[in-house]
């Protein structure tokens, strides 16, 4: 006799105004597995686990936890009942302690806290964890991976049976990923822990899972056990019988011209500590330097400077040998662009409509005014309509609101806009962060296509195979500084792993 399982979706409905976002979605995931969630963006993967944790009511379909019928209505009774989340991005209080973000994350709190009772507890039951902390420690001590640990503690400690698991290694060093998931796959293996997990790496679908789902625009499309599949089969069910886009050949530059220099550069955080510090760096045209590091080591606060988004404290940034402010005006002369981390928030106004956000660069030149001060709409919409065709921009069309597109979508919009202008520095910050690896093909094969037509391209990447993959150099930033330089060619991982663990 088959074991019940401990969680299933069964035929589950969502729909958004006109558009139905999940259609007859079912999943089982068995007690003490493993089961990867795959699909590429806008498939459906967040809907349906906003379903599953509360955050949702589905249309129509059931929830079924441990055999009974669960009326999930918000995260605190999904955590109540033992299921729990850990999200791609940080959930964690930053000025409070690991013992705080813990207890204060409980579903039912008392009106006053006994904290040395409940940092007792907790500490009796820390020696039980998969990693270990100082429960006193704040969380803003601590660095991207192990707030990762963190999250991951405070779901068991909340006394979770089924995780879910959003891209959980997407901000951590290639060591910490593997340590990470051995330890997660040993608690399913000790029956202690059921797991749902996100991710659009085959490498930990295959060593990793038991079982897959695979979604594609809202429609289920079929379970395996991951035994019976491999790489090349998933990706099909993914996409279908649509191609992937196919990166050019890296074209050789005869003639090195440096377009950037950074010198002596150094940042402040927000808390008025240096992210930054004495930073130097030259880039050149028709070549892509990469800046690989574990999150939190300057990166932000960089592309902030080079995106004009954020005043350096000292140090000098010229662009083909002028001082450089990074104004509109000067990016505009010098061909000068970026593409932010979490571009809707960065680099969008999301109640805006994609049309108008593509045209953020251009609203003002001749190409879509009259007389200098009217919009010409139509010469917007065409332009958008334009670059939704060449960029596979899904979309319910140019007018509908950017903020209500899938991540992918919102970051081929924004390199779209990027990159519809003629280019001498585009800056990319985590371009691929989330998306599926349809997407990612797409967006790798136009960053080198800009880099061979001569365009400077500075990337910063928390995903060392991107790294690996699109540099033609590369450094490691730890600290803010950057301690390391090699090429794809040369790179030894441990050596990387090393520098970016800051050791």
């Amino acid at each position: 006799m088959t074991e019940q399982p401990i969680l299933e979706a069964l035929s589950i409905c969502k729909q958004f105004g006109d558009v139905r976002v999940l259609n007859n979605i079912s999943l089982k995931l068995g007690r003490g597995t493993v089961h990867a969630l795959l699909g590429e963006n806008g498939a459906g993967k967040s809907t349906l686990v906003k379903c599953i944790m509360g955050y949702y009511r589905p249309d129509d379909g059931q929830l079924l936890f441990e055999g009974r019928e669960a009326q999930i209505v918000s995260p605190e009774q999904a955590t109540a009942l033992g299921i729990g989340m850990v999200y791609q991005h940080f959930t964690l209080i930053p000025n409070m302690s690991i013992a705080e973000n813990i207890v204060l994350s409980r579903p039912n709190l008392p009106a006053v806290i006994n904290w040395p009772a409940e940092i007792s507890q907790l500490e009796q039951r820390m020696g039980e964890m998969p990693f270990q902390f100082e429960l006193r420690r704040s969380i803003n001590s601590l660095s991207a991976g192990e707030k990762q640990k963190v999250e991951i503690i405070k779901q068991l400690l909340l006394n979770a049976k089924v995780l879910i698991l959003d891209e959980p290694t997407s901000v951590l060093t290639p060591t910490e990923a593997d340590e990470v998931l051995d330890k997660i796959y040993q608690l399913t293996r000790d029956g202690k822990l059921s797991v749902l997990i996100i991710t659009h790496k085959f490498r930990e679908v295959m060593k990793y899972a038991d079982d897959v789902t695979v979604l594609r625009k809202g429609e289920y499309i079929g379970s395996a056990k991951v035994a019976d599949v491999d790489p090349e089969k998933l990706a099909k069910m993914m996409v279908g019988e649509e191609t992937l886009t196919q990166a050019p050949s890296r074209a050789s530059h005869k003639n090195r011209r440096c377009v950037v220099q950074i010198d002596k550069l150094t940042v402040n955080n927000e808390q008025g500590l240096a992210a930054i510090s004495n930073l130097d760096l030259e880039l050149y045209a028709g070549e892509i330097i990469g800046i690989a590091g574990v999150s939190g080591n300057g990166q932000k606060q960089l592309t902030e400077v080079l995106g004009g988004q954020r005043a350096p404290l000292s140090g000098q940034l010229r662009v083909n040998g002028q001082a450089f402010g990074a104004s509109r005006r000067e990016m505009v002369e010098h061909q000068f662009y970026c593409l932010p981390e979490e571009p809707l928030r960065n680099a969008c106004v999301a109640n805006l409509s994609v049309a108008d956000n593509i045209a953020l660069r251009k609203f003002d030149s001749p190409a879509f005014t009259s007389m200098k001060w009217i919009v010409k709409r139509k010469a917007i919409r065409d332009f958008a309509l334009d670059l939704i065709q060449q960029y596979k921009i899904r979309t319910a069309g140019p007018e509908q609101n950017i903020g209500a597109l899938s991540g992918g979508n919102v970051q081929r919009a924004v390199l779209a806009r990027e990159l519809a202008q003629a280019l001498s520095v585009l800056v990319v910050s985590n371009p691929c962060f989330g998306l599926d690896f349809k997407a990612v093909a797409d967006i790798r094969a136009r960053l080198l296509e800009a880099r061979n037509q001569g365009t400077a391209v500075l990337l910063l990447s928390e995903d060392l195979d991107e790294i690996l993959e699109l540099s033609d150099r590369f450094f490691v930033i730890s600290g803010g500084q950057l301690v390391y330089q090699t090429t794809p060619q040369e790179a030894d991982l441990q050596t990387i792993g090393r520098y970016m663990g800051g050791h």
